[in-house]
């Protein structure tokens, strides 16, 4: 029975949200409440068990989420991606334009989320697209890949971020590990898929987006556009060497510990990306205020999924899933993708398919002391990515900036989804053997 009202709990979690049009974080909280009645839990406790799973679940993640918009918002504004992306276009040059534009996407993606991520590079697109004469999508998958990529796989975006808190993973290595799996998942989705898309030409009628670029003088060197954008990921490491090698130093510790290392790029970006850059410290403050507004809807639905995880906890449904599925032949790494893909393929948000395959595989994968949990958060996070498609805002996103049919979509964006989403799991299940 708990298996079935784990299945009912997915069941109507999908349909309020995908088929009634449900906000999603009130989705999971009425399931968490119909979840925990259904179990018989006294209400008293649904209640405390609701709040804590929203606690736990938030607590130093609220942090790392909020300062990361921060400095994606400064980073965009500023130009700094900007800058990025015209240097490395520079140095590929036309030829190898392709793995320029996919290793600017990787870069910029690091700080920023997602839809923001796009939003900054369209414009780029199109201004290289036009000065090249290229095809206008063999310029555009390569450097959207590597946003994909890095949304699904890599701290600080909130997906991986939270699913290594409910894991205890450690964040410097799943960006380790993430940037390992990620580099082969680029390449595939990106500039090889990239180059059987050429009949998708540039239109000259298209370049009204290049109205959003930035002028010469104003952007930021190159060496402070990429310092502020990369200083998240070296902190990332150092903290993961400071956990590895048990550092005592109290400083070295603070330092190693994730939102503090978001905090001092934020600082760092204020001053370099804003300051700096001519504006005045209300204006700064005004950009940071409407960043961390931005981050709202998505602080929410970590919150509901971890209502939801910790029902599923105290309710000893997901306890009971663990144990029927302790002795099972498939490996965790494959159960976590599949689970995550059905859920995307089903909602269309990679976080909500993440955030909910964590929460009912919880007590199965911290049995599994074979596997490090940061191969875990990186399977689940390459199964949310699987087969994007009309229920899922980045591929209207994509649709229509490109001025692509449902069915040139279909054929293009979901393919590439789905390419880094399989890529993924290979990477995961290969660099198991060696971690």
């Amino acid at each position: 029975m708990p298996i079935l009202y784990a299945l009912l709990g997915i069941l109507a979690l999908i349909l309020l949200i995908t088929y009634f049009k449900l906000d999603t974080f009130i989705s999971f909280i009425l399931v968490a409440l119909g979840l925990g009645l259904l179990t018989g839990m006294p209400v008293a406790t649904i209640g405390k068990s609701i709040q804590t799973g929203i606690g736990n679940t938030l607590g130093d993640l609220i942090l790392i989420i909020g300062f990361g918009a921060m400095l994606g918002k400064l980073v965009a504004d500023s130009g700094a991606a900007q800058r990025i992306t015209q240097f490395i276009i520079t140095i590929f040059g036309v030829r190898y334009v392709q793995w320029g534009m996919a290793l600017a996407g990787f870069i910029i993606g690091i700080p920023l989320f997602y839809n923001a991520g796009f939003i900054i590079v369209v414009p780029l697109i199109f201004a290289v697209a036009s000065s090249t004469k290229l095809p206008i999508l063999y310029i555009a998958i390569p450097m959207c890949s590597a946003l994909s990529v890095a949304h699904g796989y890599l701290p600080p975006h909130p997906s991986p971020v939270a699913i290594s808190s409910q894991l205890g993973a450690d964040m410097g290595l799943t960006l380790i590990y993430g940037i390992i799996i990620a580099i082969p998942a680029i390449i595939i989705a990106g500039p090889i898929f990239g180059k059987t898309l050429k009949k998708y030409a540039y239109r000259e009628g298209d370049s009204l987006f290049q109205t959003n670029i930035i002028s010469e003088d104003k952007l930021p060197n190159l060496g402070i556009s990429l310092l502020t954008t990369l200083l998240p990921l070296l902190l990332f490491v150092f903290t993961a060497i400071v956990e590895k090698f048990d550092i005592q130093s109290p400083i070295l510790q603070l330092l190693g510990a994730p939102y503090i290392g978001m905090l001092l790029s934020v600082l760092l970006a204020i001053y370099l990306l804003g300051l700096r850059q001519g504006n005045d410290m209300k204006t700064v403050m005004k950009k940071l205020e409407e960043a961390f507004k931005a981050t709202s809807t998505i602080l929410l639905i970590v919150a509901g999924a971890g209502a939801l995880k910790q029902v599923l906890n105290d309710s000893n449904i997901s306890k009971y899933i663990g144990e029927q599925l302790q002795y099972a032949a498939v490996s965790p790494l494959i159960l976590g993708w599949a689970i995550a893909g059905t859920i995307r393929i089903a909602v269309g948000s990679a976080t909500v398919a993440g955030l909910t395959t964590v929460g009912i595989l919880a007590p199965l994968i911290q049995q599994q002391t074979a596997i490090r949990p940061e191969l875990i958060v990186l399977s689940i996070g390459a199964g949310s990515l699987m087969c994007s498609h009309l229920n899922d805002a980045g591929f209207w996103l994509f649709k229509e900036y490109f001025n692509l049919t449902i069915k040139e979509t279909l054929k293009t964006w979901t393919v590439m989804e789905t390419i880094v989403s399989v890529v993924g799991l290979a990477g995961v299940l290969i660099l198991n053997i060696f971690v």
